[in-house]
């Protein structure tokens, strides 16, 4: 085997890792549900077919061999556990994987937090630190149902545009990312964002806002510092979570 076979095989074990350990750590943060919602992320670079969790296993069971790879058409290319997918899962996920050839890890989350201010009419407001980094940068869907209906890929992908979030009205979180790592941590920024909003909203006191400019320039500065780090170069805060995995629950990697 040489060197350029070595690498592209790590390359295909390395996004398996990542994918099960970004299950994992969704589980461990309490932000799954059930064996609903989804995060895929693309077999191999430039490619488009994707791997998905198997039908049916919860977050915390989910590994780097059992993972479902799945092409655009939703025909099961690899089923280990012959498990089969959600169909919601893969109209969701498909449907941004084929349009957005830039998204390497597409997140989706039902928390109760995420759930709740996919219900209000002001959507996600840029009040805090965490929440400036999506300001300009959200995307809206209204809710159509739950998502057997392949005619809704369209939709969804034209309100999604090429914002790397995406709040599905009445249903949930989603973010995108050009990498497992960098998709997972816009999320857990995401869910802070909607506890700190709505734990505020119920405060009864007044709300201190920043003007769009503030957050303009707080967003602009998040980008900055995704720019360099994660992507051609070690992302510092995945590896911190890989580390913080391997040691509560090394299994995620078999």
């Amino acid at each position: 085997m040489d060197m350029a076979t070595d690498a592209h095989q790590a390359s295909k074990l390395a996004a398996r890792r990542d994918l099960a350990a970004a299950y994992r750590l969704i589980a461990h943060f309490g932000l799954d549900d059930s064996i609903y919602t989804h995060i895929s992320a693309r077999a191999e670079a430039g490619k488009e077919n994707f791997l998905i969790n198997p039908y049916g296993y919860r977050f915390e069971e989910v590994t780097a061999a059992n993972l479902v790879t799945v092409d655009l058409e939703g025909n099961v290319i690899d089923d280990p556990e012959r498990a089969g997918i959600n169909k919601a899962g893969f109209t969701i996920h498909s449907a941004i994987h084929e349009a957005r050839p830039d998204v390497h890890c597409v997140l989706h989350t039902h928390s109760v937090a995420g759930v709740a201010v996919s219900c209000l009419e002001e959507g996600l407001l840029p009040l805090n630190q965490w929440s400036m980094e999506f300001h300009g940068r959200t995307a809206y869907h209204d809710y159509e149902g739950i998502a057997l209906d392949l005619a809704e890929r369209e939709r969804l992908v034209a309100d999604l545009g090429d914002k790397p979030v995406m709040v599905l009205r009445n249903h949930g979180m989603l973010v995108c990312g050009r990498t497992v790592g960098e998709a997972f941590k816009r999320m857990h920024n995401l869910e802070r964002s909607c506890r700190a909003q709505l734990a505020l909203m119920g405060s009864g006191m007044t709300i201190r806002r920043v003007d769009d400019a503030l957050a303009e320039h707080t967003a602009q500065q998040y980008e900055k510092w995704d720019s360099d780090h994660g992507v051609t170069d070690h992302d510092p805060e995945w590896e911190a979570y890989l580390r913080l995995l391997k040691r509560i629950q090394p299994d995620f990697e078999g």
